[in-house]
């Protein structure tokens, strides 16, 4: 671990709240070219980006949904609680932490969710901070945004803080990838990097990819670490992601949404890649995410799960390491 971070050393800690410029866009950052007029036409004419109705009519009564208390979480535990797609309850380091929160049942674009948000918003403990992966709507959902109160700490991918300041947000971090903030807690505080993806941005007509896109490593004050995958494709990225933050003890990564795959590899994992993400990132467990919650392509919904156990037990991971939690389930990394 030593050798690793002595040749990329971590950036120091931004300030909180920073006021800065940005690029007009990022699409240098792309990895793929978005898909053009030819994609949409094979789209529109193969209608592809749905479940079949028998397969959804089967599947979607046996989705896992088990909502739970959140467990007891001191100043030093870890604790995830998943309340479905990429929305997570993180205790971590003292403080707790959502991920791309969507409490809404119906998003932009998107049929309504079908299984039910895994944690009641009044049964939420204080919210100390906010991570945002991403603009699309799904990731990015401004009533539920609506929701936290004013002056929590939202920490956003570059370009996206004006977003939330008119809003009327007043404590806004913008981050570039590689960047981090530090934000102070009884548990000796938390570290917040922004790290790269392999995806895009767009949530209007003119605004693809004005914004940055990304993950996030969260490391408590004993250099226990979860990553956050937001949205992604398979790449390069997860590889130096481990070899700049070794040891990371969870990874949050996304496993559905990848169907069809000669439109969607680019941005999303399928199963078999996520579990080859956690190998590449040298994370020791792996809690799935991004599946369950909204049918955003054409794969039956309870597939992911079903290839991601089979492409664990394929890699030879002790099971006990996935951590295949039902929407609403929780689980304890370290209860300090």
């Amino acid at each position: 671990m030593t050798e690793q971070t002595e040749r990329s050393p971590l950036a120091e800690p931004r300030p909180l709240r920073e006021t800065r410029a940005w690029p007009r866009s990022f699409a240098d950052r792309l990895t793929a070219p978005l898909p053009g007029v030819r994609a949409l036409a094979r789209i529109a004419r193969d209608g592809g980006m749905r479940p079949a109705p028998d397969a959804a009519q089967r599947d979607i009564p046996q989705l896992p949904f088990e909502p739970g208390p959140l467990p007891r979480a001191g100043a030093r535990a870890v604790a995830v609680t998943w309340a479905g797609h990429a929305s997570w309850v993180l205790r971590i380091g003292g403080l707790t932490v959502l991920t791309d929160p969507v409490w809404s049942s119906r998003i932009l674009g998107t049929p309504e969710r079908v299984t039910p948000v895994g944690v009641r918003w009044e049964d939420l403990p204080k919210i100390d901070a906010v991570v945002i992966s991403h603009n699309h709507y799904d990731h990015l959902d401004a009533p539920t945004l609506k929701r936290l109160p004013r002056d929590i700490h939202l920490f956003v991918p570059a370009g996206l803080g004006a977003w939330c300041r008119r809003r009327r947000f007043t404590n806004v971090t913008e981050l570039d990838w590689w960047e981090a903030v530090k934000l102070p807690s009884r548990g000796g505080g938390v570290r917040f990097d922004f790290v790269p993806a392999h995806h895009w941005s767009k949530r209007t007509l003119t605004d693809t990819c004005r914004s940055l896109w990304g993950g996030w490593v969260l490391t408590d004050g004993r250099d226990r670490r979860v990553y956050f995958a937001g949205d992604t494709g398979y790449g390069h990225w997860f590889a130096e992601i481990g070899r700049r933050y070794p040891d990371i003890d969870l990874a949050l990564l996304p496993i559905g949404a990848y169907d069809p795959r000669w439109l969607l590899h680019p941005v999303h994992t399928d199963p078999e890649e996520a579990v080859q993400a956690c190998a590449d990132l040298g994370a020791r467990a792996m809690a799935p995410m991004h599946w369950a919650t909204f049918l955003l392509s054409a794969e039956p919904p309870l597939e992911p799960i079903t290839r991601v156990r089979a492409a664990w037990l394929a890699a030879g991971r002790p099971w006990e390491d996935l951590w295949d939690l039902p929407v609403g389930g929780s689980r304890v990394l370290s209860a300090g």
